[in-house]
């Protein structure tokens, strides 16, 4: 198959994990250590919405707390019993449960494995232009700018 074909189906596990953890800048990059996600939609050439099989090792979270302007986010948790943390307090979830974030809903959230086990989940996410991701907890804002993802300071300052 050459590079521009596409399969039919794959086995997800057999998808190399994505190169990069994280496309956040220093110093919150290595708060992403133990996460691993297979990019599943790129498999297929997917470009309105992105598809991820993530892997969190324990102790590790999916993301900083965020909330996107545009773009809307769904998780179906596979294995393990991660937390979900937001902006109403935490939950925790268990395989079979999901969990949706409207766009411009403001209800920032993240993922936590604070269990032994590893926790596996789809995340699922529409790729808006002019998206933006507002982190309550950190002094960070992002932007999505030409499909790639930049980063600044609240005040404006970039990274």
């Amino acid at each position: 198959m050459n590079s521009e074909e596409k399969p039919d189906g794959v086995v997800a596990l057999t998808v190399e994990p994505r190169r990069k953890p994280s496309n956040y800048p220093a110093p919150f990059a290595s708060r992403m250590a133990g996460r691993s996600k297979r990019q599943l939609g790129e498999v297929f050439g997917l470009r309105n919405f992105g598809v991820n099989l993530t892997v969190l090792s324990p102790g590790s979270a999916s993301a900083l707390r965020h909330a996107h302007s545009t773009q809307d986010e769904f998780i179906y948790i596979v294995s393990g019993t991660p937390i979900l943390h937001t902006d109403e307090g935490r939950l925790q979830l268990a395989p079979g449960m999901c969990a949706g974030f409207p766009a411009g809903s403001g209800n920032a959230h993240c993922l936590l494995n604070e269990s032994e086990q590893e926790v596996t989940y789809l995340e699922v996410g529409d790729r808006s232009p002019g998206d933006e991701a507002s982190y309550p907890d950190d002094d960070l804002k992002a932007v999505l700018i030409d499909g790639s993802w930049k980063f600044f300071h609240k005040d404006g300052t970039p990274y």
